[in-house]
């Protein structure tokens, strides 16, 4: 597929101006008290998987206004101590799944926690997290619920369950709180990214191809879903544009990001049509804490793949090593950028 964007050297140069509401702090740290303030303690409940290896506890947490959002806590078998833990965002559509599909991660070693994100899970089976709040004005999909308010939009509400799962994570006698790290790929970056900004004292960050950055020129230069919701929004609403770009500032993850102080491994596709590489770009020269990157320069949406998944296993044995303990593997296998 060709290039749609900018090139890799521009896309290196470049700084963009992102509109930032005044109040961007504000409104997360009254969001995330409000949250906060529900005393209902998570959930851990064991379900029988078929598997030998790993150990999977059927999670729910109290997400944002204190309803329930489900999840998988997977734990390596027989692991002893408290354990480094990956917190993992789901991309747009997807819901946890079945609990033996994705454990990757407690394979390697980790605590593994999968939020189902809520409203969804139509594209896969096991979306058990519905969204209940009432809409206004929308077209199909999650970009424009609540759309003509940041205190109504469905991100809100998303990213504030994210971070009540970390809080839950750290909570949990089998994880170490100081050794939790985040990731996912497109709108699992995107969130992993905004969590990172969001929450203080993380490990590690790895956003792939992230959603949610630099929305406005996302939504203006993208002709596939999702962004193509904002637009054809804006299409119905022509009277509604600085209305719809102001509330999505409010959850775009290059202005989270540039809060955030965790060491990151982005991935960025250069030929992605979903996510154009100049948004999370936008993303990666923003972001607050030491940070690295692998550029994948003929590969779209889909990203680095496996090879991808060898770097971050290389990188999580460093951010989640315990203090003294060894790092495991040696080698990047992965095209990288400082």
């Amino acid at each position: 597929m060709p290039l749609t964007d900018l090139t890799l050297a521009q896309c290196l140069a470049l700084r963009p101006d992102l509109d930032e509401p005044a109040d961007l702090d504000a409104f997360w740290d009254q969001t995330l008290s409000e949250a906060r303030a529900h005393a209902t303690p998570p959930l851990f409940t064991p379900v029988e998987t078929g598997l030998t290896q790993v150990t999977t506890y059927d999670a729910t947490v109290p997400g944002f206004a204190g309803e329930p959002v489900r999840g998988w806590l997977h734990l390596p078998a027989g692991a002893s101590g408290p354990l480094g833990c990956v917190v993992e965002y789901l991309g747009y559509g997807r819901g946890r799944g079945l609990p033996h599909e994705q454990v990757l991660w407690a394979n390697a070693g980790y605590a593994h926690f999968i939020m189902d994100t809520r409203g969804q899970g139509w594209s896969t089976a096991g979306g058990d997290t519905p969204d209940t709040a009432a809409l206004n004005r929308t077209v199909p999909g999650f970009l424009t619920r609540g759309v003509e308010s940041p205190h109504d939009h469905y991100y809100r509400r998303v990213f504030t369950d994210a971070v009540r799962c970390v809080d839950a994570v750290r909570a949990h006698p089998a994880v170490d709180p100081d050794r939790v790290a985040v990731t996912g790929v497109s709108q699992g970056g995107g969130i992993a990214l905004a969590v990172a900004g969001l929450v203080p004292g993380l490990a590690g960050v790895l956003p792939d191809v992230p959603f949610l950055c630099d929305i406005r020129r996302a939504a203006s230069i993208t002709g596939l879903p999702p962004y193509t919701e904002v637009a054809e929004y804006l299409r119905l609403h022509r009277d509604r544009t600085e209305t719809v770009f102001t509330t999505l500032s409010y959850v775009d993850a290059a202005l989270l990001a540039a809060r955030a102080t965790a060491p990151a491994l982005f991935s960025i596709a250069m030929m992605d049509e979903v996510c154009p590489p100049s948004t999370c770009f936008a993303a990666y020269h923003r972001y607050g804490g030491p940070k690295d990157l692998c550029v994948y320069e003929f590969n779209g949406h889909e990203g680095g793949g496996g090879h991808h998944r060898r770097a971050q296993l290389v990188r999580l044995r460093e951010l989640l090593a315990p203090p003294g303990g060894p790092t495991g593997l040696s080698a990047l296998h992965a095209p990288r950028l400082a």
